[in-house]
C-alpha cells in the first residue's frame, strides 16, 4: 500500500464486534462457535472498508489475531496491526493516542473506535501536522452505512487537498 495513503485505523470491540442489545446473528462463520460475539460481526463490511482509498491497520488489542479470526469472517487479507506496547497509560487521553500518532509518522489518517473523546481530538490536533478524523463509532450498532459515508467524505476531501509534488 503506498505512503501516500491515508490509514484507516480500525477497532475491532465495538466498531467491528457491535455490543448493541439486540445481538443481531450476522454471519455463520466457524470461528463464531468459538466465540459467540464474532456471530454479530456483518461480513458485507469487509468489502465496504477494501473499497476505501486508504490502508486498513488494525488499532485493536486483538493485534495479529485480528487477521487471524476478525479478517477470514470479513473477506479481508491480513492487515498491518498496530503492536501496542506493554506499559499501561492512564489518564484522560485514551491510551491509544500517542502511539497511533507515532505510527501513522506525518501520514494523514483516520481512526474508527468506540471510545474517543475530545481529548483525543484536541491531542492529536497539537501533535499531529497531518490531517486527521478521528471518528467515534457506536458500539451498540457497530459501523453502519453512515460511519461509511463520513469515512468516505473525508477521504475524499483529502484526495482534493493539494500536495507538494517531490
Amino acid at each position: 500500500m503506498p505512503d501516500d495513503l491515508p490509514i484507516l485505523f480500525l477497532d475491532v470491540d465495538g466498531p467491528i464486534i457491535p455490543f448493541g442489545g439486540h445481538h443481531v446473528t450476522r454471519n455463520s462463520h466457524a470461528s463464531s462457535r468459538e466465540n459467540p460475539l464474532l456471530a454479530r460481526v456483518d461480513p458485507t463490511l469487509g468489502s465496504k472498508l477494501a473499497a476505501l482509498p486508504c490502508e486498513l491497520v488494525w488499532a485493536t488489542t486483538w493485534a495479529s489475531h485480528a487477521n487471524d479470526v476478525i479478517a477470514p469472517i470479513l473477506g479481508l487479507p491480513d492487515l498491518p496491526y498496530v503492536d501496542w506496547p506493554d506499559a499501561d497509560e492512564w489518564g484522560e487521553l485514551h491510551w491509544k493516542t500517542r502511539h497511533l500518532v507515532e505510527w501513522a509518522a506525518g501520514r494523514p489518517f483516520i481512526w474508527a473506535d468506540d471510545e474517543l473523546t475530545d481529548i483525543d481530538r484536541r491531542w492529536v490536533t497539537r501533535h499531529h501536522l497531518a490531517p486527521a478524523l478521528l471518528h467515534q463509532v457506536r458500539p451498540q450498532d457497530g459501523m453502519t452505512d453512515a460511519d461509511f459515508d463520513l469515512i468516505s467524505a473525508w477521504l475524499t476531501r483529502w484526495a482534493e487537498i493539494p500536495r507538494r509534488r517531490e
